[in-house]
């Protein structure tokens, strides 16, 4: 046991010292991105401690989610009926299952600090998994990731001072891209749907999974790659549907929901009027759906083959091309495929409208 815990250390100092050796390289070289990701990650176990040791915590949300999952505790399973100060119940069951566990670990929600302590492990473990899409990618300077996370005060307002349930969502969203990463596509849909199953605005991204799925494995194969997210969010709403399926889908699943103008960051130069009204929106989602359409056509699909082709099986494409897999279409999109995932956690609770409560910017 001593000689292996001599060469682990004697090859963790190697390491170290050829990085202190070409430390101009070590920011710009992503054959580095995983020494400088251990580095990070060590320096944001002292960071996350004096955030939550220094910054005043700032209740919003985590009395209600509470409140929520307490009435499902107590034997509630109608989703009209579940709410907490803030308003009605609007998550997905997978959110109800995972925020018991923290009713219970957090004495009923009451130890804030406990909590704390638990986001601070969700948000290690998302830094980490967010540094293994890097270092599988090898595209991204390692430099950036420093304001990625250390220098990121909203991230760790996010995931420390407010509770919010973004974090765990995009956890798991996350870990599922890493099993993609790794050719294990059943498992990685079944992770993507657990966290839609947390928070819906995850869906965002269902497309670029889809169009993975249509280049891995063809329409008749990528069925029974979306019956499994299909059957997981069944499987979780179960008791919910059974006793009010109605409004459980339009509770958890509300696509209608209106957004408060006093909450929103990004559009505050609009007028409000603008801001509210319905053309406005539909500008937004067409907008969104032709950045789609232009990724499909002009990035990720660029073999000079009708795009109709993926419905086929890969085996059965002409003229055969290089077998496509996730680690090379995320490394051709990884900037934006990562990023925007990343991102998402916090572009949510800049509009922090489903329950009509201020997200305030941090303080430290």
């Amino acid at each position: 046991m001593a000689p292996a815990r001599r060469r682990g250390r004697s090859t963790i100092m190697e390491g170290l010292r050829r990085g202190w050796e070409n430390k101009f390289q070590v920011l710009i070289d992503p054959g580095y991105t995983a020494l400088l990701g251990v580095c990070l990650c060590l320096a944001e176990l002292g960071v996350t401690h004096w955030v939550i040791q220094r910054v005043p915590y700032t209740e919003i949300d985590w009395k209600a989610y509470m409140d929520e999952v307490e009435g499902v505790l107590n034997g509630t399973y109608d989703y009209t009926k579940l709410q907490g100060d803030t308003g009605p119940l609007v998550y997905p069951a997978g959110f109800v299952y995972i925020f018991s566990a923290f009713y219970y670990l957090t004495e009923h929600g009451s130890n804030i600090r406990v909590a704390q302590y638990i986001f601070a492990v969700l948000y290690l473990l998302t830094l980490f998994l967010v540094f293994r899409i890097y270092i599988v990618t090898k595209k991204v300077p390692p430099y950036v990731f420093f304001f990625m996370c250390c220098a990121s005060y909203r991230v760790h307002s996010i995931f420390l001072l407010r509770l919010f349930n973004d974090p765990v969502a995009m956890a798991i969203l996350f870990f599922a891209i890493n099993l993609i990463l790794q050719d294990r596509w059943s498992w990685g849909c079944f992770f993507f749907s657990l966290a839609v199953s947390v928070k819906m605005n995850i869906l965002l991204l269902a497309p670029g999974l889809l169009y993975l799925l249509l280049c891995r494995f063809g329409l008749l194969r990528t069925i029974p790659k979306l019956c499994i997210c299909a059957l997981l969010q069944i499987t979780l709403a179960l008791p919910f549907l059974l006793e009010n399926p109605a409004g459980y889908l339009v509770r958890s699943f509300d696509f209608g929901r209106q957004f408060l103008f006093q909450w929103t960051v990004n559009w505050r130069f609009l007028p409000e009027y603008v801001f509210q009204h319905r053309a406005f929106h539909l500008a937004l989602l067409s907008a969104h759906l032709i950045g789609l359409l232009l990724f499909c056509f002009h990035r990720w699909h660029r073999s000079g083959h009708s795009i109709l082709a993926l419905l086929k099986d890969p085996a059965q494409r002409k003229p055969q091309s290089r077998r496509l897999s996730a680690n090379s279409i995320l490394s051709k999109n990884k900037l934006n495929f990562c990023i925007t995932h990343w991102l998402t956690c916090i572009k949510t609770r800049e509009n922090c409208t489903m329950r009509g409560m201020p997200v305030q910017s941090a303080r430290y």
